[in-house]
Parts: structure tokens; C-alpha cells; sequence
């Protein structure tokens, strides 16, 4: 039998080891890659999904803090309001007491109306009228006194105060006029009352406004806020039978802006509307602050472009600062071209036939009053510096300075006849006591009219008279006037000269000597 091997041996004998196949070495290297891939699109996810959590989770403590104050500013305004209508109502009840009171006195004793000699008797006046309510006295009395607009601006809000409803009040007085014009008889000199709708409109702000809380809650009952907004919408059911917004007047605009803003009654969908009747009535004062309480802030650079693009340049002036995009829309350079554009159109005055006679007139009225626009602009916003006024100031002077030349009086010499200046006859010795003598300064010269005290007339009167003549190189110190005349006797009327400055008769000038 053969030896046993030793185990010994048996241990180092090492198995034989299989080598992987190159196939298998592709699938493991594919199946390690896969796990990476797999590791590093699951390990950013997770990193995403952290990520939006931690900005959601911002967002939420965000809101909360949001939330907690306004819940906190909320609760602070309802406190406010809770205050303001304690405040309101102690004031309202004491305005009943003492209404009740100056009622009493008004008509169970007889207390006599105040005269409207000072501002205190027109204070006194208008309260008589809040007092009894009587909207319709008010109304008459108001339109009546458009000479007291300053007094009237200062004292209205007064007597408003006195009212047991202001805001019904206001909306009664102006009922004849706005939405609709009620009336049965008009004429031209009482045919506008748009100033006095907005004069009441504006009084009534500071009356509505809460003690506390100031504009931001107006003291007005939802039955007359719902009856402004009624009269706001017939006011638009009414543009066209008006003729639309293009020829709807510009009081009547001013009035329903004016409306809306002291009433609130302000709508979001009619900003087109209101975008367009403010350029339509740009050149108002108050246009750009009633624009900025209608909501068209954001709209203002257009209106100002479009004011620009319509020749309005000072009035796009007065929007820019209104809202402060005075970098945006300089203002001098506006000015000037504003300038320009005048100085255009009064040359085009000076050519259009059908200005001849009085086109060197409206040319120069034309540039005055651009000029004096300018020089407004200039003076209200502070534009020296940019702007100087010196050489526009001049300019004005040359343009009046033919006016102020022709109304200038001359002193005549009181002992010397001159002869008038196209050789026309001297008048006679006593012709210096005539208030009706004169010389005509014209080619064709009918005989001198004598004084009324003299008892030889002329024989023939010629078919026109002509207008008096200027003795010497100097205008007669005063025009004639035969109301005026220092010396008794009829007056002698003439007719005007035929074809002589369109028809009109010229303001003829009475020369006197003594």
C-alpha cells in the first residue's frame, strides 16, 4: 500500500482559479455604473426635495408673519373705527342739539336773516340755510354770489358742518343742474353753474371726513352713496346725447370727476373713461390731482405723451410735477417747444386771408399769451435757473408795446393851432371852445363841425364823417365822449366811416384846446 499524504501538504495545494469571462466583466462594470448613476440621481433629488421644503417652509413663516400683522393692523383699525364712531357720535349728537336749538330759535321766535355785508354776515347766512336743510335756498343764494368766490371757498365747509346730512345736502343742491340741467329757462350769463357744483363738491370733503380716521373713511350713509353712484352712472348714460366725449363741456366734466372723487364712487372699468375726459380738460389747474385721486397714476406717462403729442406742453408740464416725473418729461425743453409752436401759429394768423385787418392783432395776442403761460410755469416750479424769464419778459414788452402806445394820452399844446399832419386846414381861432371841432386827417376833409354854440352850421353834411384828426405829431389827451363834454350843447352823433376797418366804427379821439 502507498504512503497517506501528509495533510500538511494537502492545505498548500491551492484550487485552481477560473478566470471571469470578458463578457462578465462587462456586465459587472455596467451593473457598478448603473448603481453610481442610480446613487447620484437619487442623492439630488432628495437634495431638490430638501430644498423646496426649506424654501416652503419660508414662504409659510412668511405668510404667518404677514398674516399676524395684519391681523394686528386690522384689529388696531377696527379699535380705530370703534373710537371714530364714539367720536362721530357724541359730534353728531351734539350737532342735533344744537340744530335743534337754532331751529327753535329760527322759527318760534322770528330771529331776523343776517346781513351779507362781511364775511361773517355770509357765514351766518349760509348756515341759516344748512340749519333748516333748505338745499334749494342754498342753491339760489350760492349762484347769485359768484363775485364772493374767495369768501365762498372759505366759509361753505363752515356751514356744511351745520347740516344733519352734508352729503344729502350737497347732492340736493346741485340736483338742478347735475347729472341733467333741470332747467326751464337759461341764458348765457347764468347758463354755466359748473363752478358752483365743484365749489360744493370740494367743500364737502373736509365734512365727510372722519374725525379719526381722517379720508380714509368717509362719514357718508350707504342710501346716498348708492344714490351717487346712481347719478354717476346717468351722468355716462347722457355722453351721447352730449355728442360724446369730445364735445361734452368742460365744466361738466370738472363736476362729474369732482363727483367721484368726493363720493368714492370710483370704478375700476371706467379708467378709460376718466383717462380720457382729463386730457380732454388738461388745461384745468385742478385736472392733475383729480387724476391722481382717480386711480390714474400709472397711467400718467401716457397722458403726458399725449399731451405732448397735442401741442399742450404747459399742460403736461403741470402733470409732470404733479407726480413727480420731472427727470422722465424735462420741463424746459417743453416750454420752449411750446414757444415755438405758438410763434407758428401766429405766423400762420399773419398769412390767413381771412384775418386781414386784425391778423397783426390775434398774431400778437396769440404770442402774449403763450409768453405769459411760459412765464407762469416758470415762476411756479422755479425754473429761473434753467429757464431765465429776462428775454421772454422783453418779448412780451415789444408785443404790448404798440397797444400801450396807442392808449397812451398826449398832452395837446394848450396856445398853439398846429396843423394837422397831411397839410389838411387849419381850424378857426374860436375852435378851441368846440368840443365837437376837429380837422380830418384824411385826403378827402368835409367841413369842420362848429361848436353847438355858434349859430352857423355847415350847410351839407357829407354822407360819412370823418374821424378827427390828431393836431401835430401828438393823440389827443382823452377820446371823446359827449357825455363827457366840459362845455353845454347837443352832442353830434356820426356814423361810421364806410369801409374803414371792417365796418366798425373807429374809437375816434376828441382833441381839446384851451
Amino acid at each position: 500500500m502507498g504512503s497517506l499524504a501528509d495533510p500538511g501538504e494537502l492545505d498548500s495545494v491551492e484550487p485552481p482559479q477560473q478566470q471571469p469571462s470578458f463578457d462578465e466583466f462587462q456586465r459587472q462594470t455596467s451593473l457598478m455604473t448603473s448603481c453610481t448613476l442610480l446613487w447620484k440621481e437619487l442623492s439630488d433629488h432628495f437634495t431638490s426635495l430638501e430644498q423646496d421644503i426649506l424654501k416652503k417652509s419660508e414662504a409659510l413663516k412668511a405668510k404667518i408673519q404677514t398674516l399676524d400683522s395684519e391681523t394686528k393692523a386690522s384689529l388696531e383699525v377696527l379699535e380705530q373705527r370703534e373710537t371714530s364712531m364714539n367720536v362721530s357720535l357724541s359730534i353728531a349728537l351734539q350737532k342735533v342739539v344744537e340744530n335743534k336749538k337754532a331751529a327753535i330759535l329760527a322759527f318760534d321766535e322770528g330771529v331776523e336773516q343776517p346781513e351779507v355785508d362781511d364775511s361773517t354776515g355770509l357765514l351766518l347766512k349760509l348756515k341759516s340755510f344748512c340749519v333748516k336743510m333748505d338745499s334749494r335756498s342754498f342753491w339760489n343764494f350760492l349762484t347769485a354770489k359768484k363775485k364772493d368766490l374767495d369768501s365762498l371757498r372759505v366759509e361753505i365747509p363752515k356751514a356744511l358742518g351745520e347740516c344733519v346730512d352734508p352729503p344729502r345736502f350737497v347732492l340736493e343742491s346741485i340736483s338742478e343742474v347735475f347729472p341733467e340741467d333741470k332747467r326751464e329757462e337759461r341764458n348765457e350769463r347764468n347758463n354755466d353753474l359748473g363752478w358752483a357744483c365743484v365749489l360744493m363738491l370740494e367743500s364737502l370733503i373736509p365734512v365727510m371726513m372722519d374725525p379719526v380716521l381722517g379720508n380714509e373713511r368717509k362719514l357718508v350713509t350707504p342710501s346716498v352713496k348708492d344714490k351717487a353712484n346712481e347719478i354717476a352712472e346717468i351722468w355716462k348714460r347722457s355722453l351721447d346725447e352730449r355728442g360724446g366725449i369730445e364735445n361734452v363741456k368742460t365744466p361738466d366734466v370738472h363736476t362729474f370727476l369732482q363727483h367721484l372723487v368726493t363720493f368714492g364712487v370710483v370704478k375700476n372699468e371706467d379708467f378709460d373713461l376718466y383717462r380720457k375726459l382729463v386730457v380732454g380738460s388738461a388745461w384745468r389747474k385742478q385736472m392733475p390731482k383729480l387724476a391722481i385721486s382717480l386711480g390714474l397714476g400709472d397711467k400718467m406717462p401716457e397722458m403726458i405723451e399725449e399731451l405732448i403729442s397735442r401741442g399742450q406742453q404747459v399742460d403736461a408740464v403741470h402733470f409732470t410735477y404733479e407726480v413727480g416725473l420731472a427727470h422722465k418729461f424735462p420741463p424746459v425743453p417743453l416750454l420752449k417747444a411750446f414757444l415755438k409752436d405758438a410763434k407758428k401759429a401766429a405766423a400762420a394768423i399773419l398769412e390767413d386771408p381771412n384775418n386781414f385787418g386784425r391778423a397783426a392783432h390775434f398774431a400778437a395776442k396769440k404770442e402774449q399769451s403763450a409768453i405769459r403761460s411760459v412765464l407762469k410755469c416758470i415762476e411756479e416750479y422755479k425754473l429761473e435757473a434753467e429757464f431765465p424769464p429776462d428775454n421772454l419778459k422783453k418779448q412780451l414788452e415789444q408785443l404790448e408795446k404798440p397797444k400801450n402806445e396807442k392808449k397812451r394820452p398826449a398832452a395837446v399844446p394848450a396856445n398853439k393851432r398846429t396843423r394837422a399832419n397831411n397839410g389838411g386846414p387849419m381850424p378857426p381861432a374860436k375852435a378851441g371852445r368846440s368840443t365837437n371841432a376837429y380837422v380830418s386827417s384824411f385826403p378827402v376833409a368835409p367841413a369842420f363841425v362848429r361848436s353847438p354854440s355858434h349859430t352857423q352850421y355847415p350847410q351839407a353834411v357829407p354822407a360819412y364823417a370823418s374821424p378827427p384828426a390828431m393836431y401835430g405829431s401828438r393823440s389827443p389827451p382823452y377820446p371823446y365822449s359827449p357825455e363827457a363834454a366840459p362845455y353845454p350843447g347837443t352832442p353830434v352823433n356820426y356814423s361810421p366811416y364806410g369801409g374803414y376797418c371792417n365796418g366798425m366804427a373807429p374809437a375816434y379821439q376828441q382833441a381839446y384846446y384851451r
